[in-house]
């Protein structure tokens, strides 16, 4: 099984550390390709958590709160953070987020939950939405391929220039 990714802005070469982050995924292809494999999103994650651990990420490994990673967007009286996103990885050398989806991802638009949070995370500067490419639940006939309607979202909102980004780059990475 191969992993596919797609950089964006797709006129920027992507960084090195995104790379490596793709080769966290590539290592566990067998476990998490779909579609022989359709895992949930936290399963995914917990199959590529040492790789993006090796690479300097702290990765979510629970559920409890002092296992889930919080990362800032408002701060209030004295410095105290008044809103927090969560988010599955987080690099904090290059400011990078990462998110994994199953099959939220383009059903549900979690994809866009994730990019409008990496916005305004203070020191976010990558994002990595991780997602199905062949995502299979009883209710659809054939698979839908979340890489490339994700990917071809996010291609859309570059193209057009309507809109700034704040982040220097998105990796979206199917599995």
């Amino acid at each position: 099984m191969n992993t596919n990714w797609q950089y964006f802005p797709r006129f920027a070469p992507a960084p090195q550390h995104l790379i490596d982050t793709v080769s966290a995924f590539e290592r566990v292809a067998d476990v998490i390709g779909t579609p022989s494999n359709q895992l949930s999103s936290n399963e995914v994650l917990e199959a590529v958590a040492d790789g993006l651990e090796a690479l300097s990420y702290k990765v979510e490994r629970g559920k409890t709160r002092a296992e889930k990673i919080y990362r800032p967007v408002l701060y209030g009286k004295d410095g105290s953070i008044d809103k927090a996103f969560e988010v599955d990885a987080w690099q904090e050398s290059t400011g990078t987020i990462i998110e994994v989806e199953a099959g939220r991802a383009v059903i549900n638009h979690q994809f866009l939950k994730d990019f409008f949070e990496a916005c305004v995370i203070q020191d976010a500067k990558y994002l990595v939405i991780a997602v199905c490419k062949a995502y299979k639940p009883a209710s659809l006939k054939t698979p839908s391929n979340d890489f490339e309607i994700v990917s071809t979202f996010m291609d859309t909102l570059y193209a057009s220039g309507r809109l700034q980004v704040p982040l220097q780059g998105v990796l979206i990475v199917g599995y």
